[in-house]
């Protein structure tokens, strides 16, 4: 599909000691439907700042039916240049060449939209993510849009190959240029190389559960809200065995860690407003 160069790289086996503190701005990169969020992280680090997901781009507010495809009208995106991550790294006082790293919990056009607003940035992708770009299946060829790639992006793939665990799961640490605060967590389901990634604070973890859950009350009995439109959008990923499996240790991670582990995810707009604006 792709003429693509790439590193591989894979890490494990570390203990979960806390490190140094990590920054976090919490961004919006795109309002759809509903009022669901394109809920983004910025963090500020020693290695310069790195975005976990970019949401839509400038070229999706400029071109959306080129650069997104027909499947966009179903989202109805703002398409709002001053949501793109570019325009809201700017506007906190920040070059765009400030931002170093990317790391994607996966390669739908809602999560990976921006990614040629930072050509130079080092894009860390799940191996099996990457592999599916390279040959999707029929949603992932609505979902991956070549045009969002066109620029070349400077991938780094990372694999897991087993070692300690975080928290129960599977875990990619040391991502090359990262601080060891910044996990990748194999979260399939979604999509085949979908991903969580967790993020040291200093006071405590932060997992951003990319889409594996949209509201929190798919994963906390106490929290008001139909569990409906979650599942809807669960079963109807690539893998929708392994997404119920993985969401069912989400709720055990919240239920029995909820004191050290906080929880997001993509699109849940209640979630963001509470966090929006802050910096951890």
């Amino acid at each position: 599909m792709l003429d693509i160069v790439w590193d591989t790289y894979a890490r494990s086996g570390y203990d979960d000691v806390p490190g140094e503190a990590v920054q976090i701005h919490h961004l919006n990169c795109g309002t759809m439907v509903g009022g669901l969020v394109n809920h983004c992280l910025l963090l500020e680090t020693e290695s310069g700042l790195v975005l976990v997901d970019t949401g839509f781009g400038l070229a999706c507010v400029r071109r959306p039916d080129q650069v997104l495809g027909p499947t966009h009208r179903l989202l109805r995106p703002a398409l709002d240049a001053n949501e793109t991550a570019i325009r809201q790294v700017e506007a906190l006082g920040y070059a765009p060449g400030d931002v170093r790293h990317i790391v994607l919990t996966h390669l739908d056009y809602d999560h990976a939209g921006g990614l040629a607003d930072f050509p130079w940035a080092t894009v860390h992708i799940h191996g099996p993510e990457f592999r599916a770009l390279g040959k999707p299946g029929l949603v992932e060829r609505f979902a991956y849009r070549a045009p969002q790639f066109a620029h070349g992006p400077r991938w780094a793939v990372n694999e897991w190959i087993g070692g300690e665990r975080w928290f129960g799961f599977a875990a990619v640490r040391e991502l090359p240029g990262l601080p060891e605060e910044i996990l990748a967590i194999p979260l399939y389901g979604h999509r085949r190389g979908h991903i969580g990634v967790a993020v040291d604070t200093g006071s405590g973890w932060l997992l951003h559960a990319g889409d594996t859950i949209i509201y929190r009350s798919e994963y906390d009995a106490a929290q008001p809200g139909s569990r409906l439109a979650g599942f809807t959008h669960g079963i109807t990923g690539v893998q929708p065995l392994d997404w119920l499996a993985n969401l069912r240790r989400i709720r055990a991670l919240h239920r029995e860690h909820a004191d050290e582990v906080t929880i997001i995810s993509s699109h849940d707009p209640a979630a963001f407003r509470e966090l929006s604006g802050s910096v951890r």
